[in-house]
């Protein structure tokens, strides 16, 4: 069983902007497979599909993104899901818009949703697709105003194409593993 969490904030003030690239790359999954992502367990919306012929259970934590850990750890203790098992889905300011970086373990990099769920699990051994949603240009841009902020007309078609390679790389990663996802979609 796999359980693949995309990152995100609760709310319609969040739609569209960087920090939920993760909510909406589980959209765009339950909706190629045709999955409702409605329940509410553990702090979080779901629901269970098949991809690969592997069980997954996506999810989207309502934690807002600095608590996400407190739901997937819950998922992860009642579905007794491997660390190595669980797909997270975030945002990150390091990489250009449109990037991908597969990663199957490491730190959090600054992202405070993955602080937290390295701290929930104990682990820091767990699937990150990392999606690019670029920087702010002026150095005196605060952080958090740019994360939270909404994607221009122009980066909203590379980010969907984006997000479909960030769903081709998590089927690639139960499918033959991380290694695997990482020479064909890193970059």
């Amino acid at each position: 069983m796999y359980l693949v969490a995309g990152l995100g904030n609760p709310g319609k003030q969040y739609e569209m902007t960087r920090h939920n690239i993760g909510f909406h790359t589980i959209d765009y999954i339950a909706d190629r497979l045709g999955v409702k992502v409605k329940k509410l367990k553990f702090k979080a919306l779901y629901g269970e599909c098949d991809i690969n012929g592997e069980r997954v259970i996506l999810v989207k934590p309502q934690t807002y993104m600095n608590l996400s850990g407190e739901s997937i750890s819950e998922f992860v203790k009642f579905y007794k899901i491997p660390v190595n098992n669980v797909i997270i889905i975030s945002d990150d300011t390091a990489l250009d818009t449109g990037r991908l970086r597969i990663r199957k373990k490491g730190s959090a990099g600054g992202h405070n949703g993955l602080k937290n769920i390295i701290y929930m699990l104990n682990s820091d051994e767990f699937n990150r697709v990392r999606i690019g949603v670029g920087a702010p240009k002026h150095e005196d841009y605060d952080l958090k105003d740019f994360v939270l902020g909404k994607f221009t007309k122009d980066e909203i078609p590379v980010l969907e194409d984006t997000i479909i390679r960030a769903d081709k790389a998590v089927c690639e990663i139960i499918a033959r593993g991380a290694d695997s996802a990482m020479n064909k979609y890193n970059g």
